[in-house]
């Protein structure tokens, strides 16, 4: 069994979330993705105006529907407070459901691995580092900082290489090219709740 892990707030979650998820699949043969939005991001808060917990979980919902490779997991919603990857990769290795774990993430994340996230040591040894790009032309500093974290954590890093979709949920929620990046029941969604409406905050 092979899983990957896409973590976030999701808020919202958007295309650029699904295809990377999709060619890290396809490029690690995972049998499986779990989508798994964030209790409390430990770093930044949420910003004023977001999603519920329950409407960022319905939306990714939406965004997966059809995919029957990937899955809503809330399990770091359950657990509550700060979510911490570290202790998720725990959990989810204690559940012993899910084989060989491959955290999927971005160049940014990747860059700051070594000193922004917590027990960057265990999480290497817990999990296969899946990195993607998150723009155009970052593929010498990712190389040269992947390298580096396979030295100092002898960590197993992946690079995929896949078309770059710029899109972060920052910008949806300022409103650009937000019917362009969901799906069309995430964008009703959006509108039906009146969410992220207050563009002042972004």
């Amino acid at each position: 069994m092979r899983t990957g892990i896409m973590g976030g707030t999701f808020n919202p979650p958007h295309y650029g979330h699904l295809r990377a998820a999709e060619h890290v699949r396809d490029a690690l043969e995972l049998d499986k993705v779990l989508f798994i939005p964030t209790s409390l991001p430990p770093h930044k808060k949420m910003p004023e105006g977001s999603a519920t917990t329950a409407q960022r979980c319905k939306m990714v919902e939406m965004l997966i529907e059809g995919c029957s490779w990937a899955s809503l997991s809330t399990i770091e919603i359950n657990r509550g407070g700060a979510s911490y990857t570290i202790d998720t990769l725990r959990e989810l290795h204690q559940l012993g459901q899910y084989g060989d774990l491959f955290l999927i993430m971005g160049t940014d994340m990747l860059m700051m691995l070594d000193y922004g996230w917590r027990n960057a040591a265990e999480i290497c040894q817990l999990c296969t580092l899946a990195v993607v790009a998150r723009e155009a032309g970052q593929q010498e500093a990712l190389q040269k900082k992947a390298e580096e974290i396979r030295q100092e954590y002898h960590a197993d890093v992946q690079l995929i290489n896949c078309p770059v979709v710029e899109i972060s949920s920052t910008q949806l929620r300022a409103g650009q090219s937000l019917r362009e990046m969901v799906p069309a029941s995430v964008y009703d969604f959006i509108e039906q709740n009146r969410l992220y409406t207050k563009k002042k905050y972004f």
